[in-house]
């Protein structure tokens, strides 16, 4: 059995500085992904596509482990995060708010594996948002990207820091705001919660 901890292959992905900003090429991966809409902290939608999320990634995990002998630790949720105009995207106004909800999954993971482990979260919990998952490869390319310590009410800040460090830097903004949940919010206290905040640039 081989055991690969993807969050440590991907180090400069996924456990970035928190003292300084970095700057990263992201390369080519596969997501599942679900679209949707609204404020993440009421959004049945938004809750819903996670838990789904998680519900195919664990089944395509035991699946690979099964089929090719590979145990591997699902990975964390992330968001792409914007608004249809950019101006209204702010932290007071949550329910305009769109977003992709999506788990990176590894190279054994194949189309038809992401099919039969619907098929099997379809029988065992029929989730309402199951026919919106998507197979999707995406490829983020240049990008700055810090590690935020805290709650995510209190992003704002760094946020504002990493926007700084592109332009004095000679960047860009381009593309969806990318946030990536390394803690689970369930486990671990407000405070602690560590966020991946990453802005693609040109």
């Amino acid at each position: 059995m081989t055991k690969i901890d993807f969050k440590k292959k991907l180090k400069q992905l996924y456990n970035p500085s928190v003292k300084k900003v970095e700057i990263v090429d992201v390369p080519l991966m596969n997501f599942l992904m679900i679209d949707g809409s609204g404020d993440p902290n009421t959004a049945q939608e938004y809750k819903d596509a996670v838990e789904t999320l998680f519900a195919v990634s664990y089944a395509l995990k035991f699946m690979v482990k099964k089929e090719k002998g590979v145990d591997y630790g699902v990975l964390p949720l992330e968001g792409l995060w914007w608004t249809d105009d950019m101006n209204q995207f702010s932290m007071e106004n949550k329910d305009v708010w769109k977003c992709t909800s999506m788990i990176m999954q590894p190279e054994y993971v194949t189309e038809t594996l992401v099919h039969e482990a619907s098929e099997r979260v379809e029988k065992k919990n029929k989730p309402r948002v199951l026919p919106k998952v998507r197979f999707e490869s995406f490829r983020e390319g240049l990008s700055a990207q810090t590690m935020h310590i805290g709650p995510y009410s209190a992003e704002g800040p760094t946020i504002k820091s990493l926007h700084n460090f592109i332009k004095e830097n000679g960047y860009e903004l381009r593309e969806k705001h990318h946030e990536i949940y390394i803690s689970d919010p369930r486990r671990s206290a407000p405070e602690r919660l560590k966020t991946v905040i990453r802005q693609p640039t040109k």
